[in-house]
């Protein structure tokens, strides 16, 4: 929850407009086929504790309250994406289930105020995901960041992202992209 989704995405939504409509969905679908889920959400502003915004946590079910803390998602800070995959993972290594998938939804590279922009970010990220597989979790990217074919690669590798491309279409693409990735 990014500064920079507050940008637009045209001359009626935001990029944080699109995430919470893509949020609504896919709990829907969760919820509809019977898997645990959580949802979290992070923002961060240097080396400080990241600012974790928990919507869904899993052993709750979705609920009118869920769909409360998802409508009042709101632009936060930076993106030390690093620290919140770590967090991410130490909640999911905690569930009992055959496949554990952590879903990443990005609309840019990891950034933040002090020394992890740039190269520092994009390794502290890479290592992130390389301990997350050594957990045996499947973390997977989806980005709307439409240079994210140009690094997403390094840290996911070929088959563990998808750019895409019309922020307007993540909504519907991505139930079937969980489908996709747990069939």
């Amino acid at each position: 929850l990014s500064l920079s989704t507050d940008s637009w995405v045209n001359d009626e939504q935001r990029v944080i407009d699109v995430i919470r409509d893509s949020l609504f969905l896919f709990a829907e679908s969760l919820h509809a086929t019977g898997d645990a889920f959580s949802m979290v959400g992070f923002s961060s502003r240097k080396r400080d504790p990241i600012r974790i915004h928990l919507l869904k946590r899993f052993d709750e079910s979705y609920s009118p309250l869920v769909r409360g803390r998802i409508q009042q998602i709101k632009p936060g800070y930076y993106t030390r994406l690093g620290a919140a995959i770590r967090y991410g993972s130490l909640q999911l290594q905690k569930q009992d289930t055959g496949r554990r998938l952590l879903l990443i939804l990005s609309d840019g590279k990891p950034n933040d105020l002090d020394q992890y922009e740039g190269r520092y970010g994009i390794e502290d990220t890479r290592q992130a995901i390389i301990e997350v597989r050594r957990l045996g979790l499947q973390p997977f990217c989806v980005t709307i960041d439409r240079k994210g074919s140009e690094y997403l690669p390094h840290l996911f590798g070929a088959n563990g992202y998808a750019v895409i491309r019309n922020p307007l279409e993540m909504p519907s693409l991505l139930p079937r992209l969980y489908a996709r990735l747990t069939a």
